[in-house]
């Protein structure tokens, strides 16, 4: 066994997904009694049901191995703070004294303290939160019903059987290990929009029934609350090939629902936005990337006017970090190793060797509708993510729903075009995939090294490894009292592990969290919180906190 030592997590994952894959296409088996009573519980109607509780069900037998998450990334505590405001029965928060002590990432200071993103996510967040005390709880509803929502889909294009079978896959891969069920990113939301819109389009154009325009309307209004410019691009893409059959629909029946929903989820988004950021048709990002931001979101832009930071974390990654990966973005080798990146990224996440068969028989069903609907529908997808130099697998979950379309796609095709192995490949994946669970199940106890540089990019991943913020919470909440954290960055400090994120109601929190702005400001921070237990947090190559005083007037 001492060659897993030589190999990182990722790596071992895949390497034993590979030979698992060649193991059981090997392996002659014949389900039998097994097979017919799966087709039975695909052709019902709660089928979609099932796979959902499938997925809630895994989840919650892995919380042994895998407990509710330690938020790590600046994104998922700007959605928790998003969940906590929701929870305290507001859009937003009033500015907090002395702010600039509090700025951090993803989240406005000013005109009101709030999250940057859209507000979809942080209601599911704060829905677990109010109702099982947990925000965690909304991930893994979403998440639940995601998969669910999948089944549902796929049903409309294709027969029960193949769609159940991609949608119990889709609860074994996105459902137990990956980020999306295992940190606040999201994407499971996202998801759960495409495939609605998705889902709906087949439906609309048999049947042209106001509930499946009501279901299609409401697919898009999550998209535009959850992955506003990717779920876009795909409404777009899903509406162009309802245009292409607009002889089949009914637009008599479905164009009043369909207005209904997204005219009032249009005002409801509208007043969000006059109350936390001040204007109506200002996008929830767009006050954060102007205050902070050089870097535009899209190649083709030019960066932005030099901003004024008081901080220097702040200032190394948007001047920094986000800087240089938008400059080498722009060059040739830099472009071409980005999109190289994205594609093994897309891979890693979404494929792996399990679905990497059905994947490469795909494009040989060229001549299917189906085929041809899919790759329309993919294609702007792609392209948005082209144009943009940050990449994470969950910009993509709009599409998820395609993605599984494909795999469906070439799981028929192995299965009518190669009699003699394509009936046991198709057999292999579920089954590989269910072996895998217990192989990461296992790699959670083992010493393998971590990918540190993409721990989130398989499905497997976990991004959990940060817990000494975590640590001084708990030691601290046990002394009791309230307490205020001054934070203290070393040079030897990791870029993208930062400590200072606060709560909804700072005044009511029992820990503060503030960057250090010198001995005077400091000063002022103490005398404004004088009520509280003053620390010293400083952060480099570990953390070590010692008490605070006030220096003598």
């Amino acid at each position: 066994m001492l060659w897993s030592f030589t190999m990182s997590w990722n790596q071992t994952l895949f390497a034993v997904e590979a030979l698992l894959v060649l193991a059981f296409l090997a392996f002659n088996y014949h389900p039998g009694k097994t097979e017919k009573a799966l087709n039975r519980l695909a052709r019902h109607r709660l089928a979609p049901l099932a796979v959902g509780v499938f997925a809630l069900a895994l989840r919650a037998i892995v919380l042994p191995i895998e407990p509710i998450p330690v938020a790590r990334g600046d994104d998922e505590f700007s959605y928790l703070l998003q969940a906590d405001t929701f929870a305290h029965g507001r859009l937003a928060n009033p500015t907090p004294p002395l702010w600039e002590h509090f700025e951090t990432f993803h989240v406005d200071q000013l005109p009101t303290y709030a999250s940057m993103y859209p507000p979809l996510p942080g209601l599911v967040l704060a829905f677990g939160q109010l109702l099982f005390r947990t925000p965690f709880a909304g991930v893994w509803l979403s998440v639940g019903i995601m998969c669910a929502t999948l089944c549902w889909a796929l049903r409309g294009w294709f027969p029960p059987g193949w769609a159940f079978l991609a949608a119990v896959i889709a609860a074994i891969r996105l459902g137990a290990f990956s980020y999306w069920a295992d940190s606040y990113w999201g994407g499971a939301l996202a998801a759960i929009g495409g495939a609605l819109l998705f889902g709906a389009l087949p439906r609309l154009l048999r049947a042209g029934r106001s509930r499946d325009a009501l279901l299609a309307a409401l697919g898009m209004v999550i998209l535009a609350n959850t992955r506003p410019y990717e779920g876009s691009v795909f409404s777009v893409a899903v509406g162009v090939v309802a245009l292409w059959y607009i002889r089949k629909l009914r637009l008599r029946t479905i164009a009043p629902a369909m207005c209904a929903v997204l005219v009032s989820a249009g005002a409801l988004m509208a007043y969000y936005n006059w109350r936390v950021f001040g204007s109506p048709t200002t996008l929830p990002y767009t006050i954060n990337r102007q205050t902070y931001a050089v870097a535009p979101v899209y190649l083709f832009q030019n960066p932005g006017p030099p901003k004024v930071y008081r901080h220097k974390e702040m200032r190394d990654v948007f001047m920094g970090w986000e800087m240089g990966i938008f400059e080498r973005a722009r060059t040739r080798e830099g472009f071409l190793a980005v999109c190289i990146a994205k594609i093994y990224w897309i891979w890693s996440f979404f494929v792996g060797p399990a679905l990497t068969l059905p994947l490469l028989a795909f494009p040989g069903t060229w001549r299917s509708w189906r085929t041809r609907v899919l790759l329309f529908m993919s294609v702007p997808i792609a392209l948005a993510n082209i144009v943009v130099p940050f990449f994470q697998p969950h910009y993509l979950a709009p599409a998820t729903v395609v993605f599984y379309a494909m795999v469906i796609q070439g799981m028929r095709a192995l299965n009518r075009n190669m009699p003699r192995i394509g009936p046991r490949a198709v057999r292999a994946m579920p089954l590989v995939c269910i072996a895998m669970i217990g192989v990461r199940v296992a790699l959670t106890a083992s010493m393998l090294p971590d990918d540190v540089a993409s721990p989130t990019k398989t499905w497997a991943g976990t991004s959990h490894t940060f817990r000494g913020r975590e640590n001084i919470i708990h030691r601290l909440l046990e002394h009791g009292g309230k307490h205020l954290i001054v934070v203290h960055y070393g040079p030897q400090h990791v870029l993208g592990e930062d400590w200072v994120h606060n709560a909804a109601d700072i005044d009511a929190a029992p820990i503060i969290w503030a960057r250090d702005m010198g001995p005077e400001k400091n000063t002022e921070l103490m005398r404004c919180f004088r009520t509280r237990k003053a620390w010293w947090l400083e952060v480099d190559t570990d953390a070590k906190l010692s008490p605070l005083s006030e220096p003598a007037p």
